[in-house]
């Protein structure tokens, strides 16, 4: 089905105040829920209410945890997100960090203890519009591990994201890299487990190591494994993203020790850098526009309709979206209204809000 984007916002802002949530915070987590699901990222969109329900049924999720500062180095701050919602505390720490760069030309903040802070880009969209240069690396701790090493056969850490974010000039649009260190988003594999279909090749291994199309691998015993992105080079980034936002920070990297049911905690170390710092913005703007136009300007392979960069196809995919709706699965839709009915919402005003 396609459901209109506010219609769906609204859904999850209800789900969440029910939840404990209040109505600043359940407003602003359903937002950016649904904006991940406008940008093409339906992994990390509405789909992903059932676990926060589960993070607040079993106490991993604290929704009135706000963020505190930890350590406060002048150019260095290090933020506990306290086990509050990701959305909320991201979002306050991606504002210290942009007035501490504004004061200082640079900031490094570590942000340990947060609940699932979302899709990453956000984060670095926000350092975008207020005109920084910004870079982020992110690891998690959840109940299993996800991603095999290059060369090994069962998962040992999570897709550990890995974002820059590149501000915009003379009214373009930013350039935002997003992405998950291995082959896919572990909610892209939930998404096409749902919808009955099979994944891309080279993305999933199953409980022996062998290569497998069948996402089912990752939802039952012994549990398969997602691939790194780009073989042994996704591995050596999602290592680096492991090191920098779980040991650096402090926050802890994956290993042995039990994870809790409902337990989705990102740590993610953001430098942000401040353009102009050598005096040369304007130059910067320049070289990075004309570099863009030079390699879009490369002419389609066969079967593409344009080259684009980074951000690209996020703009398209919200632009299509907003016009037709949101396309939920059956099977996730039913996931949404079993996650509002376990929070107290009855299903009749669920289909309500929707507009069903």
């Amino acid at each position: 089905m396609q459901i209109p984007a506010d219609r769906l916002t609204k859904l999850g802002e209800a789900i969440f105040l029910r939840g404990g949530a209040d109505e600043g915070a359940a407003a602003q987590v359903a937002e950016k829920l649904v904006e991940a699901n406008l940008f093409g990222h339906d992994s990390h969109g509405i789909g992903m209410v059932p676990a926060y329900v589960l993070g607040l049924e079993q106490g991993e999720l604290i929704p009135g945890n706000e963020l505190s500062i930890e350590q406060d180095r002048g150019a260095f701050l290090l933020l506990n997100g306290n086990a509050g919602f990701g959305q909320v505390v991201a979002k306050a720490a991606m504002e210290l960090a942009i007035a501490r760069a504004q004061e200082m030309g640079v900031a490094v903040v570590g942000l340990k203890n947060s609940y699932h802070i979302g899709r990453v880009g956000a984060w670095g969209e926000m350092c975008a519009a207020a005109g920084f240069i910004s870079i982020h690396y992110v690891n998690a701790f959840s109940p299993n591990s996800l991603v095999a090493p290059f060369g090994g056969s069962d998962s040992r850490f999570t897709t550990n994201p890995y974002c820059t974010a590149l501000p915009a000039s003379n009214g373009a649009d930013p350039i935002v890299l997003d992405m998950a260190t291995s082959r896919v988003a572990m909610g892209k594999v939930r998404v096409a487990h749902n919808q009955g279909v099979e994944m891309m090749p080279d993305a999933l291994i199953d409980h022996q190591g062998n290569p497998t199309n069948d996402p089912g691998v990752m939802f039952s015993e012994p549990k398969g494994a997602l691939r790194s992105m780009g073989l042994h080079k996704g591995y050596g980034l999602a290592v680096i993203c492991e090191a920098l936002a779980g040991a650096f920070t402090g926050g802890g990297v994956f290993g042995l020790e039990h994870v809790a049911p409902g337990r989705i905690i990102n740590n993610m170390l953001t430098v942000l850098i401040d353009p102009d710092a050598f005096g040369h913005r304007a130059a910067f703007d320049a070289e990075v526009d004309k570099f863009t136009a030079w390699v879009k300007a490369s002419p389609p392979a066969p079967g593409v309709g344009e080259v684009m960069v980074p951000g690209d196809p996020e703009r398209k995919s919200k632009a299509k979206r907003l016009a037709n709706g949101v396309p939920i699965d059956d099977t996730t839709f039913e996931e949404l209204l079993a996650a509002g009915e376990a929070v107290g919402l009855d299903r009749a005003e669920a289909m309500r809000i929707v507009g069903n």
